[in-house]
C-alpha cells in the first residue's frame, strides 16, 4: 500500500505520532499526487493507496479518489470520523479518538473497519460501546500507540478481555512500517 498523507487536522491529539502533518505540506493537484504515486509504484508495486493525515476529510478528496481509481488503484481512506464527506473509496477506516470517541454517525453505513489507538485511557467499556455502535460485520482493530511497549502490552490485555467477554471480530495490529523501518 502507498500512503498519501494529507495535511491538516481538526483534533491534534496529544499522542499523535504525525504532528508534522498538522501544518506541514504543500498544495498539489490530484494529477500531481497521481504522478507521485505512479513513481512510487515503480519501486513498490502496490495496488492500494491509503489517504490518511492529519485528517484527510478536511479536504475535498473526491477528485483525488476518482483519479486514483481511474488509474486502476484501490483507495482506502483513514479518518477520525468527525467530518463526513461522501466518497467513492473502496475502504473506509474510521478511527475515533479519545476522550469522547465521537464520529459522524453516517460512517456507520460505510466503515469497513474501526481502528482504535490504544492510549492510556482506553477501556474495555469503550471497546464494547464502539463495537455495539457499528454493524457486526465491521471489525474493531486495536493499534498500540506509536508501537510503545506499554501500549502493546495493554492492547494484548484488552484483546484477551474482549475475547473472553465474547466481543466478536476484534483484532490486534501494529504499525508494521515502523517495525520494519519503512518510511
Amino acid at each position: 500500500m502507498v500512503f498519501v498523507r494529507l495535511a491538516g487536522c481538526n483534533l491534534r491529539c496529544s499522542f499523535c505520532d504525525t504532528a508534522y502533518a498538522w501544518t506541514d505540506g504543500r498544495a498539489m493537484t490530484p494529477a500531481q499526487v497521481g504522478a507521485k504515486v505512479k513513481a512510487l509504484r515503480k519501486r513498490f508495486p502496490a495496488r492500494w493507496v491509503c489517504l490518511t493525515g492529519g485528517e484527510p476529510m478536511l479536504q475535498d478528496i473526491g477528485d483525488l479518489v476518482r483519479s486514483l481509481k481511474k488509474s486502476g488503484l484501490k483507495v482506502q481512506v483513514e479518518t477520525n470520523g468527525t467530518i463526513f464527506r461522501p466518497s467513492s473509496a473502496d475502504w473506509v477506516t474510521v478511527s475515533p479518538k479519545p476522550d469522547k470517541y465521537q464520529y459522524d454517525r453516517r460512517y456507520k453505513r460505510i466503515a469497513r473497519e474501526v481502528k482504535i489507538v490504544v492510549t492510556k485511557s482506553l477501556s474495555l467499556a469503550v471497546l464494547r460501546k464502539l463495537k455495539a455502535e457499528f454493524p457486526a460485520k465491521v471489525p474493531l482493530t486495536l493499534q498500540p500507540e506509536s508501537n510503545a511497549p506499554w501500549s502493546r502490552a495493554k492492547a494484548v490485555r484488552l484483546f484477551k478481555r474482549a475475547v473472553h467477554e465474547g466481543i466478536a471480530d476484534i483484532r490486534l495490529s501494529v504499525q508494521l512500517h515502523k517495525v520494519l523501518g519503512i518510511p
